[in-house]
């Protein structure tokens, strides 16, 4: 038996509420999501219609269509381009005697089964409990029974609200969990940040290359797969953009339009550590058509998130399918920027350069010499800047490196115990002088 015949068939309906454009791009969105998760698209539905039937979301005609198509195709399952109510979403199941998936339910079941790690299982089933909570309701007679046996509060408590509170009660565990990790997750980020070791974090639409450039920069073997969500764990290695420069590239789950809210809330505490970057590398793929709009949704997202003030660079990637555009006016449109291959490498040179040119913004180019006697100094410097050049002599280690004022001042209050280190600061911003640095051995 082949792959395609073991996917299940579905059919992506969607109402056409605004311009043709806008409908057409998110059914084709929503026909890569149910690719993802193994559904072959074998039609796609539209009704013109300016606001959803409070019942069955389409209209009885479109209803009846959808049926037959739903039969004459061995259709399995109907994908609507929205978010559906319970109410609508079971009467369409009843009327069509298929599976109804919206739009979040669609992307709930390709983050779940694409959860690797045990934190991701975690928050996609939180997502999912909480999804779940708003959609509960009263199914007859079965769903309004009362019960006193155990795991209720008494005789009084209906079987809705035994639910209700089960669902709740899992959520509130899951979430504690959830803080564990985030806690342990956020002292290793302040032994980085001890250490003075850079963050550059890789953010885009779902799609967008970013685990492809990932791999490019720091040769690290990571799934690279043309598919939606094919990553939800947030991946961290050390990459060098330029001689004496280590920063930590950070990876995580892409951006989708309209992110259903309990993912958003769910994976909060990932995206906060991921993204609590020096720099972000917000990457576009500019080859699809509408990377403008991909665009805005992943800036929208780093604003509710509160880093639509961190340092970033767009990367207009996938260059190679697309050269016929100008890509020199779009860089100057959204300065700081470059045009990028994570395939073929073309670019990423450049980007390094401007990586590490804003990576040393804020820090001072200082010179001193470092006697021997204290030459782990050197190591601290490369730990926390960045070391522009080094010469060893019978004296010691003359070097010439970037430093954070505060790292400088660290450094050099080690390196001249006990004297003035505003004095010394402003020495080491000159040239260095050998004999006065020689005269504090």
């Amino acid at each position: 038996m082949d792959v395609e015949s073991r996917k299940s068939r579905g059919i992506v309906a969607s109402l056409k509420r605004g311009g043709d454009d806008a409908t057409t791009e998110g059914m084709q969105e929503l026909s890569r999501l149910a690719e993802t998760a193994d559904i072959q698209v074998v039609a796609f539905a539209t009704q013109s219609k300016s606001a959803p039937d409070p019942w069955s979301y389409f209209g009885a005609g479109k209803v009846e269509e959808l049926r037959n198509l739903c039969e004459t195709l061995n259709a399995e399952v109907l994908l609507v381009n929205d978010d559906l109510s319970p109410g609508q979403e079971q009467a369409l199941k009843d009327l069509l005697g298929v599976e109804v998936l919206d739009r979040t339910a669609l992307i709930l079941r390709i983050f779940a089964s694409h959860a690797r790690t045990r934190e991701a299982k975690l928050q996609v089933e939180l997502a999912s409990l909480s999804h779940q909570l708003t959609r509960l309701r009263g199914k007859g007679e079965p769903m309004s029974r009362t019960g006193g046996g155990i795991g209720t509060r008494g005789p009084g408590e209906q079987e809705l609200e035994v639910k209700r509170r089960l669902i709740r009660d899992r959520i509130r565990h899951i979430s504690r969990e959830i803080e564990v990790v985030s806690r342990r997750r956020g002292l290793y980020r302040e032994r980085r940040k001890k250490a003075g070791i850079p963050a550059v974090a890789l953010a885009g639409y779902t799609n967008a290359g970013k685990s492809t450039l990932f791999k490019k920069l720091t040769g690290r073997d990571v799934l690279v797969e043309d598919k939606l969500f094919s990553t939800l764990d947030p991946r961290a290695a050390l990459w060098a953009p330029a001689p004496g420069l280590k920063v930590l590239l950070v990876d995580t789950v892409g951006f989708l339009r309209d992110l259903p809210h309990h993912l958003v809330a769910a994976f909060r505490s990932t995206l906060d550590e991921s993204l609590d970057a020096d720099l972000i590398l917000h990457v576009v793929d500019i080859s699809s058509p509408s990377w403008e709009t991909q665009s805005k949704t992943v800036v929208e997202v780093l604003n509710s998130l509160g880093k639509g003030d961190t340092p970033t660079i767009t990367c207009f990637n996938k260059i190679d399918k697309t050269p016929e555009i100008d890509f020199a006016a779009i860089e100057k449109r959204y300065e700081p920027a470059q045009a990028i291959s994570a395939l073929t490498g073309e670019g990423l040179d450049r980007l390094a350069e401007l990586v590490a040119s804003m990576i040393g913004e804020g820090r001072e180019e200082l010179s001193f010499e470092i006697p021997y006697c204290k030459a782990e100094l050197l190591s601290e410097i490369y730990r926390r800047g960045r070391v522009l050049g080094e010469e060893y002599d019978s004296g010691g280690i003359k070097v010439s490196c970037l430093l954070l004022p505060a790292d400088a001042r660290s450094i050099l209050k080690r390196l001249y115990e006990g004297q003035s280190i505003d004095e010394k600061f402003q020495e080491a911003q000159s040239p260095v002088d050998t004999d006065a640095l020689r005269a504090t051995r």
